[in-house]
């Protein structure tokens, strides 16, 4: 008996999990065999990065950029919700602070308004 067999993409979502850059990646595939929610299958040209088929089941675990022996060639892309980058400002004098700076303001005493 013989049969076709197609893997269909997720429809296109604004979340991509992963990214491959071409000029680096080798398509050896290592990172589809680690992959511990099958996101990705081998591309069917050779020497090509693997296909994202799909986005949505991404843990964002970062097993398949640990285990791809060309550094670079995979880029893991958290999505905004899950960022850790935190800017606040101080108004009156226009200074910028960053969660984990070296010289951080003084806490805040003033008690909040109710």
């Amino acid at each position: 008996m013989k049969r076709e067999v197609w893997m269909v993409p997720n429809p296109p979502t604004p979340n991509r999990a992963i990214d491959f850059d071409p000029e680096v990646c080798n398509g050896c595939n290592r990172c589809v065999e680690i992959c511990r929610s099958d996101v990705l299958m081998p591309n069917p040209k050779k020497k090509n990065p693997p296909i994202v088929l799909y986005t949505d089941e991404c843990w964002y675990c970062g097993t398949c950029v640990q285990e791809c022996p060309r550094p670079g060639a995979i880029t893991l892309r958290h999505p905004m919700n899950q960022s850790v980058s935190v800017v606040w400002k101080r108004m009156p004098a226009g200074e910028s602070f960053r969660l984990g700076m070296k010289n951080p303001p003084a806490p805040n005493t003033r008690p909040p308004s109710s």
